[in-house]
């Protein structure tokens, strides 16, 4: 195997006493996905909110292609090419999408004015990678789509150099044709050696769109395995009773 993209080693976090991370190690290698799985509370956020620097671990080590990371906030994350795409994607509703794209970080011309020409032409052409579909530019993205809005919140970690993308609960309230539009937007991450940890309730959405998939109860990890070495019933019984397939025999 490759060098992993990411190692999560150890990790340990509590809040007021409470272990919400208990030695938990978690790997995630070049074009892959791995599905974190769990209850509400079994600690899969919390987990990744110590790999995109929302939180701090007590213990533990985090490495990036192999060579250990320091990663104390968000700013830290992203240095190592670490993006994070929440469920509420955090578009700004008014603005286009090459207005989103470069939100915060706009192209300017010479004289030091927004360059909206550029910005839009570079839209134009991460677009047409990922999602070759897409032609409202002009429009404010609440006029889009869910799963438009997720492609432009794609394009924006694509654009800046994303390498490890976190996606939380991405298909989360989508129909069936917007959610196959996510799985083509993996699909073409993947295939461009971008790593993805993807936080689900779904078990059917995992089972789907995931290499692997790592399982937590109680801020433990379960287990990790393979999604082709497994059923939908098997990770069901992970989740409920905190016991791999093997075990529950």
């Amino acid at each position: 195997m490759s060098t992993p993209l990411v190692e999560m080693r150890d990790m340990c976090i509590a809040f007021g006493g409470v272990h919400a991370v208990d030695h938990v190690s978690v790997d995630l290698h070049p074009g892959e996905v791995v599905g974190l799985l769990g209850h509400n509370g079994a600690g899969k956020s919390t987990l990744i909110k110590m790999l995109s620097g929302a939180y701090q671990a007590d213990s533990g080590e985090i490495y990036i292609e192999g060579q250990k990371a320091d990663i104390r906030n968000p700013r830290d994350a992203r240095r190592y090419n670490i993006e994070t795409i929440y469920q509420t994607l955090a578009l700004a509703d008014n603005l286009d999408a090459a207005s989103n794209l470069f939100l915060g970080r706009e192209l300017v011309t010479a004289t030091g004015l927004v360059d909206d020409s550029a910005m839009e032409a570079e839209t134009r052409k991460i677009m047409g990678r990922l999602n070759p579909n897409f032609k409202k530019f002009s429009d404010p993205v609440s006029a889009l789509s869910g799963g438009q809005r997720q492609s432009v919140a794609i394009a924006r970690a694509v654009y800046f150099n994303a390498r490890i993308l976190i996606m939380d609960e991405p298909t989360a309230a989508l129909g069936p044709h917007e959610t196959q539009m996510v799985a083509e937007l993996i699909e073409q991450l993947k295939a461009e050696g971008i790593g993805i940890f993807l936080i689900d309730h779904d078990v059917h959405q995992v089972m789907n769109l995931c290499d692997r998939a790592s399982v937590m109860k109680n801020g433990q990890l379960v287990g990790t395995v393979n999604i082709d070495d497994v059923t939908d019933d098997d990770l069901l019984s992970m989740i409920i009773l905190g016991k791999n397939p093997s075990e529950a025999a």
